[in-house]
């Protein structure tokens, strides 16, 4: 079972993104390190697809490898 978006959510706000927004259902993430924003789109009940997941998984991975 896929997760809920306002899981990913979660895991990027404990990453150190900040949500700047967005039109609609959309919400842009941005961290201070990663230069690509990562966008959520849809319902925070929603199932996440499976190109959302990686996508947080990589901007994750990213600002912990920039931070060193």
């Amino acid at each position: 079972m896929p997760p809920k978006i306002r899981e990913l959510i979660k895991q990027l706000e404990k990453a150190g993104f900040h949500n700047r927004g967005g039109k609609g259902s959309h919400r842009n993430f941005i961290h201070p390190h990663v230069t690509k924003p990562v966008t959520l789109p849809g319902k925070l009940n929603g199932d996440a697809k499976f190109y959302l997941i990686k996508a947080v998984e990589q901007a994750i991975e990213d600002s912990k490898n920039e931070t060193k």
